[in-house]
């Protein structure tokens, strides 16, 4: 679905991302793991194209994407959920879920199933998006790139200051959308118990460069946890 060439990435003489390379297969969560500033963040935003890269190439359903803006990326089937959620605060959460819809028809329906994904939703539709919880928040973010129906579901720290039992619902949601073999999906996350209970591959980065890869059954006895330990 996915498949990364040795992409590189500057900002100003800093060299951010260092022939970065990788496949993201459907059916499967791909996890890349790192700690804060290895770059992670400006990968995730240079497959979406909020962030040009500088060399290398991105193909997604076997077309080169590289040069795609991001719009052009989300109409070919990528959904993307960034560090920080950022939902409309002022909009309503019918409205934020319409956000995901924006390229299609006005007529085009709410999908039912984000409701039964994320119920909590649904009792809160007429509730603006600032009011909330951080749980709740990521919900409605993760159930707004799906709203599209992408092929390809990157997420930036979904778990990040959220309560537990949010945690634990939300990769329920990433393991049902991953085991239905028809999604992609790319998930960066700091919190390691998480990453390994979903991942069935796994990146580390380094200093803008892939240090490890390998199989998500392998981490532990690789010694995963110790390479990314603040």
């Amino acid at each position: 679905m996915l498949n990364v060439k040795n992409i590189n990435q500057y900002y100003g003489g800093s060299h951010i991302l260092r022939d970065v390379s990788f496949d993201a297969a459907v059916g499967k969560v791909t996890v890349l793991l790192g700690r804060n500033g290895v770059g992670k963040t400006t990968l995730l935003k240079s497959l979406m194209g909020l962030i040009p890269i500088k060399t290398g190439s991105i193909e997604f359903d076997g077309k080169a994407i590289q040069n795609a803006t991001p719009y052009e990326r989300a109409r070919a089937g990528i959904g993307f959920v960034p560090q920080g959620r950022e939902v409309f605060a002022r909009l309503t959460v019918e409205e934020n879920l319409r956000m995901g819809l924006a390229y299609k028809s006005a007529s085009t329906p709410i999908p039912p199933e984000l409701f039964e994904l994320f119920p909590v939703l649904k009792q809160m539709l007429h509730r603006r998006g600032g009011d909330l919880s951080g749980g709740q928040q990521q919900q409605l973010a993760i159930a707004r790139a799906l709203a599209a129906g992408p092929t390809l579901l990157i997420l930036d720290e979904p778990t990040e200051g959220i309560q537990p039992s949010i945690i634990k619902d939300i990769g329920r949601v990433i393991r049902m959308l991953a085991d239905r073999g028809t999604m992609a999906i790319v998930l960066c996350e700091q919190y390691y118990d998480f990453a390994e209970a979903l991942a069935d591959d796994y990146l580390v980065m380094e200093r803008g460069e892939v240090i490890a890869r390998g199989p998500g059954s392998e981490m532990q006895a690789k010694g995963v946890r110790q390479l990314v330990a603040i």
